[in-house]
This record gives structure tokens, sequence and C-alpha cells, in this order.
């Protein structure tokens, strides 16, 4: 592996990682945008206005949110790090991949933190399933205009 491809794929790792940090923030807004507007449904459950609110504590106490940032790389890591790798391998550049990733990566992050949702056929758990894995698809795109659109360790033909 010459220099230039090991700059590559060290650029490659920066950018992943880079996207990644932004996307999770990006994505947990997402979450707070999507149930204060669907707070606003008539028959939404009254934890959709707590979880409109909730942002606002998050903001004033500053731990509290690197708290829950912190708590959402912890459960959405592993698997975000196996659907990149697996972007960068294929070099998978399309953006509605990278959302599905999202998607799957920020469901699966929901799961680690209560294993029995899926089982609870509780409405309002299928809901936040679908809130969540609608913000992960927010997180995916961010994350695909970070880093998604240039996937692949191996050097463009152009930069050889």
């Amino acid at each position: 592996m010459g220099m230039a491809t090991a700059k590559h794929v060290l650029k490659r790792i920066l950018m992943m990682l880079a996207g990644y940090l932004v996307a999770v923030l990006v994505g947990l807004i997402a979450v707070v945008a999507i149930y204060a507007a669907l707070s606003s449904l008539p028959g939404a459950p009254e934890y959709f206005d707590a979880m409109g609110v909730t942002p606002i504590a998050v903001l004033l106490v500053p731990p509290l949110g690197m708290f829950v940032y912190f708590l959402t790389v912890v459960v959405t890591a592993l698997q975000t790090l196996i659907f990149a790798l697996i972007a960068e391998l294929f070099a998978l550049r399309n953006f509605l991949l990278h959302m599905f990733f999202g998607a799957a990566a920020a469901a699966g992050g929901f799961f680690l933190l209560w294993p029995s949702a899926p089982g609870d056929m509780d409405p309002e758990r299928w809901a936040d399933i679908g809130i969540i894995a609608g913000a992960g698809v927010v997180a995916g795109f961010v994350y695909w205009l970070i880093a998604g659109r240039d996937a692949g360790f191996r050097r463009p033909i152009s930069e050889r």
C-alpha cells in the first residue's frame, strides 16, 4: 500500500467519523422536530408534547445534552460502523442506501435501549420506533452528504 493510498484511507476514516458525529447531532434534532410536529395531531399521546419541551432542558443543562449525545453514540456506533465499512469497502454511494442504513442504525439503537419494544404491542411503541427510524433517515442523509457521496477506500482513478 503506497503512501497516497494510506493517506486516502485515513482521509476516508476521518470523513466517516466526522459524518457520523454530525449525523448523530442532526438525528437528535430530527427526533425532537418529528415529535413536536406529531404532537399537534389530534389523538397524539400526551408524552409527545413533553418530547418537544425536553430539548429546552437539554440546552439549559449542557451535561444532560452531552449525556444524551454520548448515549446515542454508544447505542448506534457499532451498527453504524458496520454499515459505513460496507459502504466504504464496496464504494456504495447511493443516498437512499445511506438513508436506509441510518434508519436501521437508529432503530437498532432504540432496541438496545428498549429491548422489549417490538413485543410490546402498544401502538405508542411502534410510533416511537417509526419516529426514531425517521430521524435515522435524516441522519443517514446527512452522513451521505458528508462522507457517503465519496465512499470507497480505493482511490478514484483521477487521484492515482
